[in-house]
């Protein structure tokens, strides 16, 4: 695998930055595996993550979606229930879906909770908590609007936290996608990351921008081409 992405490597000009699109194109150009992969992008960003003030966390909904299947839990009781169900959420309930994670299921990706329950949810912090799975009302997923919440996520919605030294990596789709669709996936992101600049950030903000294949080089991506519109 080491020969393959170094001759891959061969294919890129040296310490160039390439405009988003001519990037994109590069990405699915490279990509030499056999499965679909995951597209992401990497910024890095002029803050610090450790300050309050500086935190840039967030949610965008993709417009062609994420190309995956995304399992959706709903904590929920009655009305509410039967609502998450019938918007699509692959699992719904309350005590019952506790117990089932205490014993060891996690056969989810994201997690949606009613205000009313996260007393029960709360219990389960240490289990989904690290996971990055926890409800939080400023992502949306506390919410009595359970029906919104799962279409939401079920139609593409990324969340996306700067990280150490103000890194953050969100998925732009997969590499089956048509350049036009990750175009518009990225576009999305960039603005929505742009958007959520903290007021406390000096200096440059949007420092380094770098896009990637799950297994393919690191494509750097020219950070005037993406802001100058800004």
């Amino acid at each position: 695998m080491g020969k393959k992405i170094d001759a891959v490597k061969q294919k890129l000009e040296a310490g160039k930055e390439y405009p988003l699109e001519e990037a994109i194109t590069k990405v699915k150009e490279l990509s030499f595996v056999k499965f679909d992969e995951t597209i992401d992008l990497a910024f890095n960003l002029g803050v610090d993550p450790r300050k309050s003030d500086q935190m840039v966390r967030g949610t965008v909904v993709l417009p062609h979606g994420t190309g995956k299947n995304v399992r959706v839990l709903v904590f929920a009781k009655g009305e509410k229930e039967k609502e998450a169900r019938d918007a699509g959420a692959d699992f719904a309930g309350a005590e019952d879906m506790v117990e089932k994670i205490n014993k060891g299921w996690l056969d989810f990706d994201k997690v949606v909770a009613t205000p009313d329950i996260m007393g029960v949810v709360g219990k389960l912090g240490k289990i989904l908590g690290p996971r990055g799975l926890m409800p939080n009302p400023k992502l949306g997923t506390v919410t009595f609007d359970v029906a919104k919440a799962v279409k939401e996520i079920k139609a593409g919605k990324v969340e996306y936290k700067a990280e150490k030294a103000g890194v953050v990596h969100v998925p732009v789709g997969k590499a089956s996608f048509d350049s036009k669709k990750l175009v518009d996936n990225a576009k999305a992101i960039i603005d929505s990351i742009i958007k959520a600049k903290p007021s406390t950030s000096k200096g440059r903000y949007l420092k380094k921008l770098n896009i990637s294949s799950t297994m393919g080089p690191s494509i750097k991506i020219d950070v005037n081409s993406v802001t100058a519109a800004k």
